[in-house]
């Protein structure tokens, strides 16, 4: 049965919860949801293909948004993909102390961190975090090696507003906090340098 949510006015990360919910009540049949922001088209495509169901979205005018997401069930049971390890950064530093020992140390996990065998599945960038994944960071070849090898790299959205640096994300996506719990709940193991 097909199912239809107008989401426009609600704050991140509410469009993809209810977005969520509406999914697990549905067997199959398309669920359509209206947002007023591209940020939330994006994080509903996400979580769109995060269930591997067909996803497609139109901007019917400049504050409204239209998101389809094909919901299909399997044996009853979604075909989420389970996540293993993700790596949290909440500093562009690592460690208490010295503020130019904490960036270099972060320089050389991140290094060290792409030259591992297995690669973390997912990386998630908050707070201060935020700005390693900026256009200026000193991570940011490294992170680029990552992405290209198929870790996903998540930065908060309220923190890239915070710090004024969305236009300035090189490397990953603009996230929110539903999937990023979310992320880290599914995971077998986090690591927080």
């Amino acid at each position: 049965m097909d199912k239809n949510l107008d989401c426009k006015g609600l704050a991140c990360p509410l469009p993809v919860v209810e977005a969520k919910k509406a999914m697990e009540e549905m067997q199959e049949g398309i669920l359509t949801v209206l947002v007023d922001n591209e940020t939330a088209v994006q994080n509903l495509q996400r979580l769109g293909q995060k269930f591997q169901y067909a996803v497609a979205s139109q901007k019917l005018s400049e504050k409204e948004f239209e998101v389809r997401i094909e919901v299909k069930k399997q044996d009853g049971v979604s075909k989420e993909k389970e996540a293993t390890c993700t790596v949290v950064f909440s500093s562009n530093k690592m460690g208490e102390g010295a503020e130019e020992l904490g960036h270099t140390l972060i320089k050389s996990f991140v290094f060290a961190l792409s030259n591992v065998d297995p690669l973390p599945t997912a990386m998630v960038f908050y707070n201060s975090g935020a700005y390693l994944t900026s256009e200026d960071s000193p991570v940011l070849s490294d992170l680029k090696t990552l992405e290209k090898a198929g870790v996903k790299i998540m930065t908060c959205g309220l923190c890239a507003d915070y710090y004024k640096i969305k236009e300035k994300l090189a490397v990953g996506i603009i996230s929110n906090m539903y999937e990023i719990v979310e992320t880290e709940m599914q995971s077998d193991k986090i690591i927080k340098p």
